[in-house]
């Protein structure tokens, strides 16, 4: 297929809601690029006003909606993770009790609302826990919080530039996810507000472990 077969193909998809067959189209033209296939926004007003109403970026999470189930609201991965944000059954109840859920059953996470609120409040916790690091919280959300923790050093280290600290996470799997989720939210923020975002001011620095400011090692 060509690029304009493609781009017609992937407009169908989009059209039916079959996101993440409009975003894999999308993303394989070679000339002709639709911003709008690629980087959808579904349930734009849920997302947008969640995430506003609790502090949070609403690229940041459309970036990491978007790399964690291509907008299938009833994604499930082999080890249990469930829904549009992709959470642990564990972690939800957790999240649940911190959020004020009340009645919250694990099954509720197939439900687009409660995973988004769900999602949406883990992300949060786990940003204010990093000083607001959007590159460690990326990194948390995917290999849990205490990697991230290990990996920024101890008191001393120095502070580095996030891209090259995301380049030596360890983790193949975390590093290319981290790379995925702040690439996404630098377009969706553009998308958004209509002007040029910078990436490597998203990013901002990262320092090592705050011996004075303890770890919330309660987070899961």
């Amino acid at each position: 297929m060509n690029d304009r077969e493609l781009l017609a193909a992937a407009d169908l998809a989009c059209q039916k809601a079959v996101w993440d067959r409009c975003i894999n189209t999308s993303e394989r033209t070679r000339n002709l690029i639709d911003l709008g296939q690629r980087f959808p926004m579904p349930h734009r007003q849920t997302v947008i006003e969640r995430s506003q109403a609790i502090g949070l970026d609403p690229a940041y999470v459309y970036g990491l909606i978007r790399q964690e189930s291509r907008f299938i609201t009833d994604a499930r991965s082999g080890v249990g993770a469930s829904g549009l944000m992709q959470v642990m059954p564990a972690t939800a109840r957790w999240t649940a009790k911190k959020i004020g859920l009340t009645h919250f059953n694990p099954h509720q996470l197939a439900e687009r609302d409660t995973n988004i609120a769900i999602g949406t409040g883990y992300l949060k916790l786990i940003l204010d826990n990093f000083a607001g690091s959007m590159p460690l919280a990326a990194a948390a959300y995917n290999a849990g919080p205490n990697r991230p923790r290990n990996w920024r050093g101890q008191t001393g280290s120095p502070v580095m530039e996030a891209a090259i600290w995301i380049e030596n996470i360890p983790f193949h799997e975390t590093r290319d996810y981290v790379q995925k989720v702040l690439a996404n939210s630098t377009i969706y923020a553009a998308m958004l507000s209509g002007q040029t975002q910078s990436l490597k001011a998203r990013l901002g620095m990262i320092g090592p472990r705050d011996s004075v400011a303890p770890d919330n090692t309660e987070l899961p």
